[in-house]
């Protein structure tokens, strides 16, 4: 009779538990694709800037090198964070870190003393 009611509690207990969320997930809020991709633009993935040979980037996935086209748009520039198109509208712009802000941060450094 023990076996069976402890066979019976063993059996039980996977289906009335709730499953663990994973603590490294995002919120749900901030859980979406986020890219620029994804809202229609034209996503900036990596830069690829060699010694030799021509620059490079991948934009939605495709590796465009300097002078190339994406989406009718010309690669025009391309340096350590971004890359400039030229299209039918005009100049844009894409950063590899699109959301972010870089702030400088300017310290007044206390005069320096002179021996005597």
């Amino acid at each position: 009779m023990r076996k069976l009611v402890l066979l019976a509690l063993l059996t039980a207990l996977p289906a009335v538990a709730q499953p663990i969320d994973d603590p490294t997930r995002p919120p749900a809020g901030i859980a979406g694709d986020g890219s620029a991709a994804a809202a229609g633009g034209l996503g900036l993935t990596s830069v690829l800037l060699p010694k030799k040979g021509r620059a490079a980037a991948v934009i939605d996935g495709q590796l465009v090198e300097l002078g190339g086209t994406v989406r009718g748009a010309h690669v025009v520039a391309i340096t350590e964070g971004s890359v400039v198109l030229a299209g039918p509208e005009g100049r844009e712009r894409l950063y590899l870190t699109p959301d972010v802000e870089k702030k400088i941060n300017v310290n007044k450094a206390a005069p320096r003393r002179h021996k005597e």
